[in-house]
């Protein structure tokens, strides 16, 4: 089943996504700094990642305890 209709892997992709996008832009700060275009969705997801990092630790969290318990 594809990530797209299936709402838990879904959650899980989105969560990968700024996880890795963050953590590019801290290692190549010089790779996000482009704001628009089809690098401009990578620098936004950094971002995401960057300023609400406790919910999306709290996310991560969460979705590891889920995948062990499911």
């Amino acid at each position: 089943m594809s990530a797209l209709f299936n709402f838990h892997s879904f959650l899980t992709v989105v969560l990968l996504v700024i996880c890795t996008c963050t953590f590019v832009k801290m290692q190549f700060p010089t790779f996000l700094e482009h704001r628009t275009g089809f690098r401009g969705f990578f620098w936004k997801a950094a971002r995401i990642g960057e300023r609400l990092s406790p919910w999306v630790a709290l996310g991560c969290f969460a979705m590891g305890i889920s995948f062990i318990i499911l």
